[in-house]
């Protein structure tokens, strides 16, 4: 199918003045209510961040600013915090709300921080960008899974 390559001007440009480029296989928006669907391979990219998902919702509000991000299906990501923490990982889906500046990733969720090695297994994991800060829980009697490394002393 017929890749689709949008930049999308009316998110771009309130996100801080960064370019936002989104490419799908389709792409469909209902202005009125504010909501803009990508379907299909979709993939977002902004600066160092990606995103990718079979689906991806944009709800934007009177003003065309990006009120929540909703991407469902296969979705992986790179994310980069404001403290330069590196971060990617998996999730069934994954909820960012641009005013928190905060991911929330739900299902099957694997986040790991590449520069410091560690990571995080649960359903259900908060990301905030702007101190790297994570919070797990596991769901349905599942447990939140935990690995770093420890440095004994002596050790760097």
């Amino acid at each position: 199918m017929k890749k689709i390559l949008v930049l999308a001007s009316l998110v771009s440009s309130l996100l801080f003045s960064q370019e936002l480029k989104i490419t799908a296989d389709s792409f469909n928006a209902d202005e009125g209510k504010g909501v803009s669907v990508f379907s299909g391979n979709v993939s977002i990219v902004k600066e160092s961040d990606e995103l990718n998902a079979s689906s991806v919702t944009i709800y934007t509000n009177k003003k065309n600013q990006p009120t929540k991000f909703i991407a469902t299906g296969n979705v992986s990501f790179k994310i980069e915090t404001t403290t330069a923490a590196k971060y990617e990982g998996t999730a069934n889906k994954v909820i960012y709300i641009p005013s928190k500046k905060e991911y929330y990733f739900y299902k099957n969720v694997h986040l790991r921080q590449i520069d410091e090695k560690k990571e995080i297994q649960g359903d259900e994991v908060v990301l905030s960008i702007e101190d790297g800060k994570a919070y797990a829980k596991g769901l349905h009697k599942e447990p939140v899974i935990m690995i770093f490394d420890i440095a004994e002393d002596g050790e760097k």
